[in-house]
């Protein structure tokens, strides 16, 4: 492999990188910047997070950039602020020797006002997020109509979270004559797609196989019931006292619930999501960086601009909607030639993943057993023991030897040391010594798996089933139904169970208790302007082929084949009167394809995702 000077860097650039303690390039560097260097081309790169693309592309620009110009000549597009941030600090350190370079940042979250300052001052590189990029420019405080390089870094996770159309517009007010650079982990048909629409015959350059997980990452998955899922978090982390990872979860709603659960629980744990402001996250990114949070718990999108090098685990408390996720969850361990973790918590209806995770990653998994209570009290007691043997002595309590050692004059060392050690010891004892086996046989089925979407003793008289308008058209299987059920009730998981999907509608069953809730919260229901509607039904559970069952009303009697007689779950009758105008009848409705895909619920996920 090349060394930095091998590369055709100039002087300022190489300076740098000496000061930054940069020895040798990484494989993608060691690729890319020649390429760069040697002539103007576009470029599609694939490499792992955390692989060094971000002084693949940086390096190039900074050295063929006129520094003596104040016009915008580079635009870098990175998906979320954090992500945004850490590329600016590393141009600015690249560049820390070219005397009148200018790197602004563009983001959400921070004054408009204050960024179109710093670009005016002349900025010859822009870091940006396209949803405040965009904004920037129809305010006209942003010209970029004469850049010479433009980067869409994380490409995969930016279509991933919508900026497609963001991204067609930024480029619409750039040069064509432009090279174009694209950075991505994975390769999914979208990004091939943008490649062949922006790019005039790109090189491409591979840094091991398409959307495989860096080699330095272990991955394992330990099977549990659903409803173990937090009881075996916390023994994964009791098991690795040292740990010091990210927990992915799918919703803002499950990070914020588990990192609340893990500090209410005595550990060092704190949030990260969409729905924090920017001071709260760097709040949480600063203590996170300083170890004062030994595990943070964040969202697939919030997580891009995590870039910490000793991260020892990624923990996957749920596996993402998206299989190639997976990849950009691993990358965050196995950093700067580091060795990581990765594992996986699944229930039996999960498990088919992992094999389709395999694929894409070209590795195989490892199953583990969740430990014991006895393994964990023995893991933390030897822990205990290495960290007192390591400890330097503090003469400050010599003074007090004195006292203390009258006060253990009658005990022998044996005693002594279990004494001491009992003091730590003595609570996870005590806490773990009636613990049950939480692993998971591989046979049977998951409360919560498999094609009945949690189907409970279809004995249970005291369940309510529900209808729903919305099925596989829209986008849903029975898990992603389950969580918009979950999210938007507030219940927990376990409370909605037999959740029965079919092509235009469904079915889901909770406890008679929080019927009124449901129905309740979904009287005049609208999701992305399109009503939402529940009823009460009388199908059990057992599925069939036929359309909807008939409807129940709230004082439990029956209603008739007229539709005037069915249950409103408005003790006005709004939803009647409502689907009364719109001419569904029982049979046609339960037949019916909704219209229009930007109505449709199965957009939700995708929306509420994006987050600049």
């Amino acid at each position: 492999m090349n060394t930095f000077h091998d590369l055709g860097l100039n002087e300022d650039l190489l300076k740098a990188i000496t000061d930054m303690g940069f020895e040798k390039p990484s494989e993608v560097q060691d690729k890319a910047i020649p390429i760069l260097l040697e002539g103007e081309t576009d470029l599609v790169a694939l490499a792992q997070t955390g692989t060094g693309k971000t002084a693949a592309f940086g390096f190039p620009m900074l050295q063929k950039i006129d520094i003596d110009s104040r016009t915008t000549q580079g635009l870098i597009l990175s998906p979320t602020r954090e992500l945004c941030l850490q590329i600016t600090n590393e141009m600015k350190l690249y560049g820390k020797h070219c005397r009148g370079l200018n790197v602004a940042a563009i983001y959400g979250g921070a004054s408009i006002t204050d960024q179109a300052r710093e670009v005016k001052r002349g900025a010859q590189v822009i870091v940006a997020t396209p949803g405040r990029m965009k904004d920037m420019i129809k305010r006209r405080l942003v010209d970029i109509s004469k850049i010479q390089y433009a980067v869409l870094d994380e490409a995969d996770e930016m279509l991933n979270m919508g900026f497609k159309e963001d991204i067609t517009e930024i480029l619409s007010h750039t040069p064509e004559d432009k090279n174009t650079w694209l950075f991505s982990a994975t390769m999914p048909k979208e990004v091939a797609r943008i490649a062949k629409k922006f790019m005039n015959d790109p090189q491409e350059i591979t840094v091991g196989h398409k959307n495989e997980s860096t080699k330095n990452v272990s991955h394992e998955y330990f099977l549990v019931n659903s409803r173990d899922r937090y009881q075996a978090l916390k023994r994964l982390a009791d098991a690795n006292p040292h740990i010091f990872s990210v927990i992915f979860c799918r919703t803002k709603r499950d990070t914020q619930k588990v990192a609340e659960n893990l500090i209410e629980d005595g550990y060092s744990a704190g949030a990260i999501h969409g729905d924090l402001s920017q001071n709260q996250r760097d709040i949480v990114m600063k203590q996170f960086r300083s170890k004062q949070i030994q595990m943070l718990v964040a969202t697939d999108v919030a997580a891009r601009g995590i870039d910490v090098d000793n991260i020892t685990h990624v923990i996957n408390y749920q596996l993402p909607d998206e299989i190639e996720t997976y990849t950009h969850r691993s990358g965050r361990t196995g950093r700067a030639g580091k060795t990581g973790v990765s594992m996986v918590i699944v229930s039996k209806s999960e498990v088919r993943k992992i094999k389709s995770i395999e694929r894409i990653i070209n590795k195989q998994f490892e199953k583990k057993e969740i430990p014991s209570g006895i393994e964990i009290c023995e893991v933390q007691l030897m822990a205990l023991a290495n960290k007192i043997h390591s400890t330097e002595i503090n003469h400050e309590i010599d003074p007090y030897l004195e006292n203390i050692n009258e006060l253990f004059e009658d005990a022998t060392k044996d005693e002594l040391i279990k004494k001491f050690f009992s003091v730590e010891f003595t609570r996870f004892f005590n806490y773990y010594k009636k613990s049950k086996d939480l692993n998971s046989a591989d046979t049977g089925r998951d409360r919560d798996g498999g094609r009945d979407g949690g189907r409970r003793s279809s004995s249970n008289d005291n369940a309510a089933r529900y209808f729903i308008n919305v099925g596989e058209k829209d986008g849903f299987d029975w898990m992603k139904l389950k969580d918009f059920l979950k999210d938007n009730l507030g219940l927990g998981r376990d409370a909605i169970f037999k959740v029965d999907v079919k092509e235009t509608f469904s079915f889901f069953n909770t406890e008679k208790e929080h019927q009124e809730k449901v129905l309740e919260f979904f009287t005049d229901f609208k999701e992305n302007g399109r009503f939402v509607n529940v009823e009460v039904t009388e199908n059990r559970g057992g599925g069939g082929r036929g359309g909807r069952d008939r409807g129940r009303r709230r004082d439990g009697k029956k209603g008739g084949g007229d539709r005037n007689n069915r249950r409103s779950s408005n003790p006005n009758g709004s939803r009647s009167d409502r689907r009364r105008g719109s001419g569904d009848d029982q049979g046609s409705r339960s037949r019916r394809s909704d219209s229009g895909s930007e109505n449709a619920v199965s957009s939700r996920p995708r929306r509420s995702r994006r987050r600049d």
